[in-house]
């Protein structure tokens, strides 16, 4: 499992022009499940998501988490986070996990972290085209991989 994690003053999410999630001050998580995920990938990467401590204290230290400062969270499906691209100029991405495997693992991983933060994740439409926006704050954005626990 990997993430991409985006400190945000806000993000949204529009499907079809609709809006669908909305954060203000929290984390924009982008998700990408393989085949070789699991349930012990998704414990680990929420509880990591969850206390990273990537927010500024008062002195302007990176030293709270989005657990400490009770920000909001929003988690968008992104199968692109595993495209190989060592062969040739189109990404492969045949180690992305198919829906049927995808989707139960993506919903747990929002359930898993919403009993991490105790409240409610706003996410995207698993497989649509989604129109994100976002204001990176900082910026700050770490790259997570479940499979190498950095």
């Amino acid at each position: 499992m990997r993430a991409v994690i985006q400190r945000v003053s806000k993000a949204s999410v529009v499907v079809d022009g609709e809006p669908v999630a909305r954060i203000g001050h929290g984390l924009l998580i982008f998700l990408g499940i393989e085949n070789a995920d699991e349930k012990a990938d998704i414990a680990w990467l929420s509880k990591k998501v969850a206390n990273l401590r990537i927010f500024n204290d008062e002195n302007g230290v990176m030293n709270h988490s989005l657990l400490e400062l009770g920000g909001e969270a929003l988690v968008v499906s992104q199968f692109t986070l595993h495209a190989a691209t060592k062969k040739g100029n189109r990404p492969s991405y045949i180690k992305s996990a198919k829906p049927e495997v995808a989707i139960p693992l993506y919903e747990q991983f929002v359930q898993q972290l919403e009993q991490d933060l105790a409240k409610k994740v706003e996410t995207g439409v698993f497989g649509a085209d989604m129109k994100v926006e976002l204001l990176n704050d900082g910026p700050v954005t770490i790259i997570i991989d479940s499979k190498k626990k950095e």
